[in-house]
């Protein structure tokens, strides 16, 4: 199988784990040895970024320039059921640290370090941010075994996609983007 770094995955209607009902997950790494992906869909309801910077003690600037929201009210995001207290963040090329950011497709960067939330937090980060804690994980051959069963497909992810619909809508916007109606969508594989 192809290398599915920087795709997304999208839940099929009969996922069995709810944690994944209806997620789409941005793969960040892919290979032989296995995959590792963040939710992209599923703001925490009791969670902001201004929280997560008391937590952390870093300071947040008044006003969040070159954000459309303010940074303090970003929503931080269930990235997956591994290493929950592992921070991640999506975000536009306009900020790339040396020491903790990925480019993974054009227009989108992975960001692991503090250094990111405390450019956010200052009102100097990348104009486009989606802050994520933990990630999804499959070991070697899982994911592709899960593929194979029907349990997810794959689509071509885009910035638009990731920074601009709104949470409850990108399951769908993505289906959108392949052509798929949801309603048509079955959860077993054929089997020739």
């Amino acid at each position: 199988m192809d290398q599915l770094t920087g795709k997304f995955l999208i839940a099929m209607p009969s996922m069995p784990d709810p944690r994944f009902a209806h997620s789409v997950v941005l793969l960040c790494a892919h290979s032989d040895e296995g995959a590792m992906g963040v939710i992209v869909n599923k703001p925490m309801p009791d969670l902001r970024f201004k929280a997560l910077l008391e937590n952390l003690e870093l300071p947040v600037a008044e006003t969040g320039a070159g954000l459309g929201e303010p940074v303090a009210d970003l929503p931080i995001h269930f990235g997956g059921p591994v290493e929950t207290g592992r921070g991640f963040v999506l975000h536009s090329p306009d900020f790339f640290s040396m020491e903790g950011s990925l480019e993974l497709l054009e227009g989108v960067v992975l960001s692991t370090s503090v250094e990111v939330l405390s450019a956010l937090a200052g009102g100097q980060g990348p104009s486009d941010a989606l802050i994520a804690l933990g990630y999804a994980g499959w070991a070697a051959g899982q994911l592709e075994n899960e593929l194979q069963a029907g349990g997810w497909l794959i689509a071509d992810a885009t910035p638009r996609l990731l920074f601009r619909r709104d949470d409850d809508a990108k399951w769908r916007a993505v289906l959108d983007q392949m052509g798929v109606d949801p309603r048509h969508l079955s959860g077993g594989a054929g089997h020739a």
